[in-house]
Parts: structure tokens; C-alpha cells; sequence
């Protein structure tokens, strides 16, 4: 069965009020209505917005609508409502040839006759942004969710939700939180779903994630790539002295094993060399480069013909 986006339908926010729902619903039914649009796709259309406004205008058809959640990329075509969904919903008028004018979507979740509304409510899912030293060291967060509630007098309105999340030590990017009994609350019985947070990390001045690994451009100066020796290298957990090799180039990648994410095993840094050339802003550092280019014998563009 494949899932119907009603709101991107009529061109609205999932959040918009009944008379907004009522303008775009007017309005594209004009475009779309038979006798004034003859081109091959608008019976169609018109479709579309006439079931999409049934669902969205009634206060507790949207509500259980809502509490599907909209599946992830790839799965829209593949779409089943989640276990224990009760409809309980009849058709009863509307759209341009009667029920039988309505897709095997709205079918399958509202003209289920004779069923009592209730249930389990659904899981919901949403994304929590995370600091890579959040996952290194384990943190916790206050999540705050805006969801749709039905009121007394069957309106719907969003709501402000905050939830304290544990994020575990060594969690990785694309992974899932789960928080049993925190997910949509049912219109009528049974306990609420659960949440899933799935785990991504924002953009670091310094490192990149891949799996448990961590990479990094580590600048270093011409003199310590030449020579070799330690250089101080930042990690999460505090800088680390690095052994850099004696003619190292730029481009070239040192292992810190065991020192990236937690797990079993632990992931690795790679630090990728970036030689940094200082500025030459005093007549001792000229002299000490014109000393350099007269005894060191070495041309960067031989490998090139130059």
C-alpha cells in the first residue's frame, strides 16, 4: 500500500490551522475540477485533494492521521500501519464519485466498520544532533518535540514535549535511541508508542566521523616534517603526543589506534599531515630560508620535469 502525504498534497505545513486547510483545499479544487481543467492528470488530482481534505478536515481523522508519522525515504510504497492501528472511521460523503472515489490508503486506515477507535498510539520517530565528543564521553539531553494533540472539543493543536535523553558512550552516527511508552499518545486506550531517535552528529571544527574511526588534517611545520619527532595532537579526550616520521610528506597518514570512538574494538584516528609553511615576516627568518635554499639541495618540481 502506498502511503498518501496529505498535507504535502494541498501544499501545507503539517501544523496548519483548519482555515488554511479550507483555502488550499478551495483553491486546488478549482484548478483541478473536471469541468474547468481538461488535461489528462487533473481527474486525478482532483482526487487526490478531495481525499486528502476529508482526512485533514476533521479534527479527529487528523489526529490519527497524524499519528502515523510519515515513513522514512524508500518505504512509502512498502507503507503498513503500525501494529494494533484501529481506524475506526466511516466515509460518509464527499470527493467527486462517493467513497469509491478514495485510495486503498484511506480505505485500509478509516472505513474499518464495526471497530472500536483505540489502541496502542504509534511509534514516533525523530532526530537527535550530537556533539562527536557526546558520543566519545556519553552525555545526556533535553529533547523538546512539538506534537499534534487532540483537545476536549476535538481541535487539534501542537504541542511542546521535553524529554531527558541518556545518550550511551561510543554511540554511533545513524544508530537509534529508543524510548519505550515516549511515542504518540492513542485517542483512546491502550499506552502510548515508543520514540526512536536516530543519532547524527553536527559538523566538527576538527574531526570527521566514519564509523567508530575519527580523521583529522593535522598541521605541522616544515622543520617537524623533515626531522620527525613528537608533535601534541587534540582528541577528545585530551591532546596526545604523536610520533610523526623523519621526511614525512604532506598527505600522509599516521594511525592513533584505539583512540577514536568507544566500542569493542574502539575505533582509530587518522591524522593526515599538512605541512604549513610560516610567514616570513622578519629579516632573521628570511636568512634563515635563504640559508635553507643555498645548503639544502632540493627541488619540489623534479618529479614534474621542472
Amino acid at each position: 500500500m502506498k502511503y498518501r502525504d496529505y498535507y504535502k498534497i494541498l501544499g501545507i505545513a503539517p501544523d496548519a490551522e483548519p482555515g488554511e486547510i479550507k483555502r488550499a483545499f478551495r483553491k486546488l479544487a478549482r484548478k483541478y475540477h473536471p469541468d474547468i481543467n481538461a488535461s489528462p492528470e487533473a481527474e486525478a488530482m482532483f482526487k487526490d485533494v478531495n481525499e486528502a481534505y476529508e482526512v485533514l478536515k476533521d479534527p479527529e481523522r487528523r489526529a490519527a492521521y497524524d499519528q502515523l508519522g510519515k515513513p522514512g525515504p524508500g518505504s512509502h510504497d512498502g507503507f503498513r500501519p503500525p501494529p494494533g492501528w484501529e481506524g475506526g472511521f466511516e466515509f460518509t460523503g464527499g470527493g467527486p464519485e462517493g467513497a469509491e472515489a478514495f485510495s486503498d490508503f484511506f480505505e485500509s486506515l478509516f472505513r474499518r466498520r464495526g471497530q472500536p477507535f483505540g489502541g496502542p498510539g504509534a511509534d514516533q520517530h525523530a532526530r537527535l544532533q550530537l556533539d562527536i565528543e557526546d558520543a566519545y564521553r556519553g552525555a545526556t539531553r533535553v529533547l523538546t518535540l512539538r506534537v499534534p494533540q487532540a483537545a476536549a472539543d476535538g481541535s487539534v493543536h501542537l504541542q511542546d514535549r521535553s524529554i531527558t535523553v541518556h545518550v550511551p558512550k561510543g554511540i554511533l552516527e545513524g544508530q537509534h535511541i529508543r524510548l519505550p511508552g515516549q511515542g504518540m499518545a492513542p485517542l483512546g486506550g491502550g499506552g502510548p508508542g515508543d520514540l526512536f531517535l536516530e543519532v547524527s552528529f553536527a559538523p566538527h571544527p576538527v574531526y570527521r566521523a566514519d564509523g567508530r574511526d575519527l580523521y583529522l588534517d593535522l598541521p605541522v611545520a616544515p622543520w617537524e616534517a623533515a626531522l620527525g619527532g613528537k608533535v601534541m595532537m587534540p582528541t577528545p579526550d585530551g591532546k596526545v603526543a604523536l610520533t610523526v616520521p623523519a621526511n614525512a610528506r604532506s598527505g600522509q597518514k599516521l594511525r592513533l589506534k584505539g583512540k577514536g570512538l568507544p566500542g569493542t574494538p574502539p575505533g582509530d584516528i587518522y591524522a593526515t599531515l599538512r605541512i604549513v609553511n610560516p610567514k616570513v615576516t622578519t629579516e632573521e627568518a628570511r636568512r634563515v630560508f635563504e640559508q635553507m635554499a643555498r645548503e639544502v639541495p632540493f627541488n619540489p618540481r623534479a618529479g614534474i620535469g621542472g
